[in-house]
This record gives structure tokens, sequence and C-alpha cells, in this order.
């Protein structure tokens, strides 16, 4: 127990910047306190003691703004910056070194018993504001950015935006501060689409010219000059790359 309480606050220091003294860490990070909430009342719940562990996690709710039910797992150096909203599920099973940002949901879909919220896995970051639902998986040094919803599984060392999410990077490590390096899909499909619009526009006016000749618009061409967001798709059960879920 106390080589993980030591593990947190360590994770503090490594991952806030503005962490300056220990006296600090102990008195004015909600995220913390939190978390050491809930690792007595997973103890408690571990025990089978009945009310009690729940009846603590309402404490630290109401003192810190973040829910964690004292059923969900979470491995050694969690931190939850700033924390307020942060809602972990019953059945959520957090590994080692995550990163939440405030307003994180980890939560579940539908009434059905059993495992019903999300695992993630080692060194995940889960930006502000962003929601994980229903029984997926996360894998390793995946990154959530802020404000996404994701609904399917992550493969590891990938980065997700958007809603619904979409896997913008694969297989690339990315510091777990660095929140200034996150693709756009939406704005590159506005690119395009604006691309598309000069090119329709050029054979117009040279049509317009000559309007004897044929509409020299390339039919296939410009079918092939999509953007793959737009593009009808079969429902999926996975993520593809630039496709919604």
């Amino acid at each position: 127990m106390f080589k993980t309480l030591a593990a947190d606050l360590r994770m503090v220091f490594e991952r806030d910047p503005a962490a300056r003294n220990l006296l600090e860490v102990l008195l004015c990070y909600p995220g913390l306190h939190a978390l050491w909430f809930y690792r007595v009342s997973h103890q408690l719940e571990q025990w089978g003691l009945p009310v009690v562990p729940r009846l603590l996690s309402q404490i630290a709710r109401w003192l810190t703004g973040v829910e964690i039910h004292p059923g969900a797992t979470i491995g050694q150096g969690l931190f939850i910056d700033h924390g307020m909203g942060v809602v972990i599920g019953e059945t959520a099973i957090l590994g080692d070194n995550v990163l939440l940002y405030q307003g994180v949901t980890l939560g579940g879909t539908g009434k059905q018993l059993g495992k019903r919220h999300p695992t993630l896995g080692n060194n995940v970051v889960v930006g502000a504001g962003a929601k994980v639902l229903g029984n997926i998986e996360i894998g390793d040094n995946a990154r959530i950015g802020a404000g996404a919803v994701v609904l399917k599984s992550v493969p590891p060392d990938c980065t997700v935006v958007g809603v619904p999410g979409r896997i913008v990077r694969r297989g690339e490590p990315v510091a777990p501060l660095d929140h200034m390096r996150v693709p756009d899909p939406e704005g590159d499909a506005l690119r395009m689409l604006a691309e598309r619009m000069d090119v329709l526009e050029s054979q117009w006016r040279q049509w317009v010219q000559t309007p004897e000749a044929p509409l020299p618009v390339d039919l296939d061409w410009l079918a092939m000059l999509r953007p793959k967001h737009l593009q009808r798709a079969e429902p999926r059960d996975s993520f593809e790359e630039g496709l919604g879920i």
C-alpha cells in the first residue's frame, strides 16, 4: 500500500510542472486526495465491508469533485490533473502511470451486469472532457484527445480525436504532455473539399468558353478525390484509419 501511495505522489511531480514542493502537493491537489480516498475505499471493498466504501467515495466526491467507484481497479501512478468532473466507473480497469484531465468520464453503456466500463493500459493519456464508454480496451501508450468520444477499442500507440473518435496517428510514440502535435482530420477534409471545388470551377470555366465541347470532368477521378471522411461506409466494429466509428 505505501509503495503504491508513494508512486502516486511521485507521478504528480513527474507530470505537473506546477508542482513545487511536497507540502503544496499534499494540501492542494484534489486529484491526489481523491485517489488516496479510493485506495482506502477499494481495500474496504475487497474485504467485503458494506456501505462504508461507497460512503467514502461520496465524501471524496463532495470534497474533490472526482468520483471513483471503490470497485474500480487502478494501478500505480495514476495522476488526475485538476480533477473536477472526473468519473471512473465500477468495473473500469486502469494500468500504471495513466494521466486523466478534468472532465474525463470512464463510463458504462446500458444496464448490463458484469464488465461494462473501459480498460486502459499503461501510460495512457485521456484529454480534458473526453468520454470513454463501454467495455472496450485502450492500448498501452494510447492518447485520447480532449473532447473525444470513444466507443470502440483503440490499439496501442495510437492517437484518437473527434466525435466520434477517429484514429489519426498509429505507432508513433508521443510524450505524455505534448498536446500540440495532434492531427486535424476535419480540417484536412475541408481542405480537400476546397481543392476539389477549385478543380471543378476551373474545368467549368473552360467549358463555358467552349460550350460545344463535352464537359471536361473526369467523374472517376472526382470519385477518387472524395475524402474518406465523406465516403459512405458500412458499420464497423473497429477503428479504421481516417474513418469515424
